[in-house]
Parts: structure tokens; C-alpha cells; sequence
């Protein structure tokens, strides 16, 4: 078989979102904003598309395409559901939005597309250099979705504060690509590792540009130190982009870091340790702290995010298969969680017109629409991490590897942070049950995003402990493909 079209059928979902995101805008072109509906649910359908052909990969078997620079596996597959499911809600819970006269805008499922389509890139990428492009397709798009509002100083805000940041993380993270090619003589992940293994003696132009590159792909995770956009961007950017970024973009970055740190880098082990300890330290306790004085509850969940990267990155400070098994798991969950925080909000508006954005708003909101405060009130304990609510195993999950891997510090730093987290999820519930009602609230979201809440909240819910089985036999082989790499 010829070696392109043979490695165009391996990168099968790559395929048909790179031909989805032409057509869709090409239909968008001439139809404009009026069939603005159609276009989502056929981004929707070409989303759909691509995942089923996910499930025509052969199972367990690792392929490579173009040049080795591309690499398909359970990994890989695992993490672009999530993406792609992730996506493809963030279209959906749009609609309402974007019905809108005002905000209309038919490029919002073509980057939303393009984004999509560089995160798959992100998550199987086996070459740094496969690894920047497709990191930068995924940004580009999600710098433009920020500022989407244009008619809006805040939108616009957030779009040049995440462009700016975003420009100067990718320079960190070029920089750090070009120490590692200059004194390994490779970008490929494994040819790092063979250079790294075979070195008798630590190489400090290597660890330096590990340095470099870890503090880049850091900011797209938004762990601190390099959380500083995330508040702003989420508080400013359109209440359905923000959703976005809080779910597909965090996995696609964490699933990098993973392949990267395990796969090009698993011989310094030792030395990027230390460094995910610190990320995952700071980003609990400051995600977990920053929170308490918030009044707007997306720069609350913006916060939140932080402190969940700190918790997932405990998984993979344990640098073992339980851990990035964990630290895998824990991303399914967090994508339902955080999601359904945003669905609820997208559901109501404030009788005025105005969104729902500050906490006050949700005030007695279960006695004008008590099925939305239960699923709200059931995204605020999961996220909390109160059993028997779906939202703890993961945190049991790479607690338990932390502490198998003899990080015991860590993981007890890790229960601390949960329990002052848990404050601001509580006050929240609080608000919303015992408070007296404020500022009068509608319900504005449409059938589908109720049947999204739904299921999100049933999957959160002790009902979803049902799938705690399949999910983490899934992330267990995913887990294990990326340390046979290694190995």
C-alpha cells in the first residue's frame, strides 16, 4: 500500500476532521449565520464520525504514520474519546448561546473543529516537532473562541491576554525544543529516550531544555506558576468557550505531558519529578485557596481547574503505570463534572436578560428550579470529592499511587487541599438551598442541554460508579502502552 494513503488511514479521526472543518466552513461561507443550527449538527455528526473511526483501529496494536512522527494507540484513542466528546458537547451547550441575534457566528463549530483537530494531533504525537504543530493548530483556534464576543470589551480582553501569554509559553516551549534537538541530536520521543539511557553521565543541556518544555506545556494545563491567564480568560471569554477550555483543552495538554515526560524523557524520571511535585503542590493549594474569596462563579471554576490539574498531576508524579492510570481516569470524570457546571449556567438567565455569573444569582435557586440546584448540588460534592459521588474515586485513585510510590507527603498535601476546596463547592450548595432568593432566574437552555445536564449529573451521581469499572480497565491499557514504549 502506498505509505501516505496508509498513513492517512491511520490517522483516520485526523482525516475526517481535517475534510470536516473544510466542508463545514465551506457551508458556513455560504450560508452565513441562518443555518447556523444545521452546521453545528453536522460538525456534531463529523465529530461522531471521527470517533467511530477510533473503533476501527485494530485493538492493542500500536501503528505509526508519517515518518514515525505520528503514533496511534490505546493511549492516544483513550484521550481522544474524551476530546471529542468533550467537543462535541461544547457544541451542543453552545446553541442556546449562539441563537442568539446578537452573538450568532457559523466559525464557532469550524474552530471548534480545528481546535479538536489539533488536540487529537497533541495526544499522538510521537516527535516534538509533531507535537508544536499540533499544540499551536489547537491554540490558534482557542485564541480566536476567547475573543468570539467581539462586540464585548471583556471577550476581547481575554482573547489578547490568552494570545500574548499563549505567544510567549509557545516561545518557552520552542526554546526548550531546540536545547533538547541540540545536544540529543533528535526531536523523536523515543530517539530522547535512547540518548538519554544510553548517556553515561546526566546531560545539563538536556535537562535544561526538559525545563523549558515542561513549563511551556504547563501554561496549557494551567498549573501554577503559569496559571495566571486562566481566571481572566474564563471570566471574560463566552460562557460555552469557557466550558470548552475547562475540559477538552486540559486533557489533550495532560495527555501530552504524559507522553512526553514518560516516553521521550522516562530515563531522568528522577529529575522531572521533582518539578510535577512543585506543579502539583502549587496548583491544589493556590486552586484551592484562590477560590475562597471568589464572587464570580466561573472565576471560581476557573480556580477549580487549577486545583483538579494539581490533582491529577499527583498521578503522574508517581511516574508508575497506577498512576497515569489514575491520573487518566481522574480526566473522564473531571470532563463530566466541569461540564455540567457549565451546562447549568447556560441554562438560566437572569430575568433581565443578563447571564448567570455570580454566585448571588443562584441564590434560593432550589425552590424555582430544584432539578437544576440537584444537578448543580451534585457537580459541586463530586467535585468536592465526597463519597459515594463519583468525583472521589479519582482522587483515591492517585492518592493511592502517590502513596504506593512512596509520595506520601504529597498525597496528604493532596487530602488537605480537597478538605479547604471543599469550602467554596459547599458555599456554593449553600446559596443555592438556603439562601433567599435574589435576582429571579429563567430557565433558557433548550431540550438538549437539559438531556446534557441529565446525563451528566446521573454519570457524576453514586449511578456512576456503573462505569467505574470499564473506564479504568480502558485508562489501565492506555497506562500500560505508554510505559511499554518507555520500557
Amino acid at each position: 500500500m502506498n505509505p501516505t494513503f496508509d498513513s492517512i488511514r491511520i490517522a483516520g479521526p485526523e482525516a475526517v476532521l481535517t475534510a470536516g472543518a473544510l466542508v463545514t466552513l465551506m457551508i458556513g461561507t455560504f450560508t452565513g449565520d441562518r443555518g447556523l443550527r444545521a452546521l453545528t449538527y453536522v460538525a456534531v455528526l463529523i465529530l461522531a464520525i471521527a470517533g467511530f473511526s477510533l473503533m476501527q483501529a485494530p485493538a492493542g496494536v500500536t501503528q505509526y504514520a508519517f515518518g514515525d512522527f505520528y503514533v496511534a494507540d490505546s493511549f492516544s484513542s483513550f484521550l481522544k474519546v474524551l476530546i471529542i466528546g468533550a467537543a462535541a458537547a461544547s457544541m451542543l451547550l453552545a446553541l442556546p448561546y449562539l441563537g442568539d441575534a446578537r452573538t450568532g457566528r457559523f466559525e464557532y463549530p469550524v474552530l471548534l473543529m480545528l481546535a479538536t483537530l489539533g488536540m487529537c494531533m497533541m495526544v499522538s504525537a510521537n516527535d516534538l516537532l509533531s507535537l508544536y504543530i499540533g499544540l499551536e493548530l489547537q491554540s490558534l483556534a482557542a485564541y480566536v473562541l476567547a475573543a468570539f464576543h467581539r462586540g464585548e470589551s471583556r471577550s476581547s480582553e481575554a482573547g489578547l491576554k490568552y494570545f500574548v501569554l499563549g505567544a510567549l509559553a509557545s516561545g518557552i516551549l520552542l526554546y526548550g525544543v531546540s536545547l533538547v534537538y541540540g545536544f540529543a541530536g533528535t526531536t523523536s520521543f523515543v530517539g530522547i529516550s535512547n540518548v538519554v539511557a544510553a548517556a553515561p553521565a546526566r546531560s545539563l543541556g538536556i535537562l535544561f531544555g526538559l525545563v523549558f518544555i515542561i513549563s511551556g506545556l504547563a501554561f496549557k494545563i494551567s498549573a501554577v506558576p503559569f496559571h495566571m491567564w486562566t481566571p481572566d480568560v474564563y471570566e471574560g471569554a463566552p460562557t460555552p468557550v469557557a466550558a470548552f477550555f475547562s475540559a477538552a483543552p486540559k486533557a489533550a495538554a495532560m495527555g501530552l505531558l504524559v507522553r512526553v515526560l514518560v516516553v521521550g524523557f522516562g530515563a531522568m524520571a528522577l529529575d522531572w519529578q521533582q518539578i510535577v511535585i512543585f506543579l502539583s503542590i502549587a496548583s491544589m493549594l493556590l486552586g484551592a485557596v484562590g477560590a475562597i474569596g471568589q464572587s464570580n462563579i466561573k472565576r471560581l471554576l476557573a480556580y477549580s481547574s487549577i486545583a483538579n490539574v494539581g490533582f491529577a498531576l499527583v498521578g503522574l508524579s508517581a511516574a508508575t503505570p497506577k498512576g497515569i492510570e489514575g491520573l487518566l481516569f481522574y480526566l473522564a470524570v473531571y470532563l463530566a463534572m466541569t461540564l455540567g457546571s457549565f451546562l447549568v449556567l447556560l441554562q438560566l438567565r437572569r430575568a433581565d436578560g443578563g447571564p448567570v455569573e455570580l454566585m448571588t444569582d443562584l441564590s434560593g435557586l432550589s425552590k424555582v428550579r430544584p432539578g437544576l440546584a440537584a444537578a448543580m448540588a451534585i457537580f459541586m460534592f463530586s467535585l468536592a470529592g465526597i463519597p459515594p459521588l463519583l468525583g472521589f474515586w479519582p482522587k483515591f485513585a492517585v492518592f493511592t499511587a502517590a502513596v504506593d510510590a512512596g509520595l506520601w507527603p504529597l498525597a496528604i498535601i493532596g487530602v488537605i487541599a480537597s478538605v479547604i476546596g471543599a469550602y467554596y463547592y459547599l458555599r456554593l450548595v449553600k446559596i443555592m438551598y438556603f439562601d433567599e432568593a435574589g435576582v429571579a432566574v429563567i430557565s433558557d437552555g433548550g431540550r438538549t442541554n437539559g438531556a446534557l445536564i441529565a446525563a451528566a449529573a446521573l454519570f457524576c451521581s453514586p449511578i456512576g460508579m456503573l462505569a467505574i469499572t470499564p473506564i479504568v480497565s480502558a485508562a489501565g491499557r492506555a497506562a500500560a502502552v505508554v510505559f511499554q514504549v518507555a520500557g
